[in-house]
């Protein structure tokens, strides 16, 4: 019971941990990554289908994207949801691939996203924090049922805490990467 209780907790804030990366992938930094397109979805045969099942995204060189699609009757559609995506591509079509050269990134643009890594951040540490607070209120209500004792009720404070300060730490050193990546020039 107490081993589920700490591996939920733990699952619970991998599964925190892991949207904030994906999150991160979605910001672009000044490489190309297939990532940046993620978000992106395209009108196919009556629904909302990603860019990334309708074609291949690769990177072809540090500041371009290629998107080779599947379907050539797709290309206008996807070519003007990039467009329409608000990243500030312009993408240009070459027979059935589109290429999408990624423009330099100005200093306030830099210092937007730096605001926008940290809002995810702090959203992830109060993810992370939330899913402290349930597991000790599970904690809590077996030690008021007098299924454990007060010292293993504090142990098991103790090591859900530990568990929270190693992935807020996780939290704050991916930030930080992201934030170098972010002030490369």
């Amino acid at each position: 019971m107490f081993a589920s209780i700490k591996e939920d907790t733990e699952s619970n804030m991998k599964k925190c941990l892991h949207n904030f990366k994906k999150n991160l992938m979605k910001i672009r930094t000044n490489r190309a990554s297939p990532y940046l397109l993620d978000g992106i979805s395209v009108e196919y045969y009556g629904k909302k289908t990603p860019i990334g099942q309708l074609a291949s995204i690769i990177v072809e060189d540090s500041h371009t994207l290629k998107v080779n699609i599947f379907d050539s009757s797709m290309i206008k559609p996807i070519e003007k949801a990039i467009i329409n995506s608000n990243l500030g591509f312009n993408p240009c079509t070459r027979g059935c691939s589109i290429r999408v050269p990624l423009p330099l990134l100005t200093e306030n643009r830099r210092k937007d996203l730096i605001k926008v890594i940290k809002n995810e951040s702090e959203c992830s540490r109060i993810g992370i924090r939330n899913i402290r607070r349930d597991a000790n209120e599970k904690v809590k209500n077996l030690f008021k049922k007098k299924i454990i004792s007060e010292d293993k009720e504090k142990f098991l404070q103790t090591e859900i805490q530990n568990l929270t300060d190693n992935f807020v730490k996780k939290i704050d050193n991916l930030l930080l990467e992201k934030r170098r990546d972010l002030m490369i020039f």
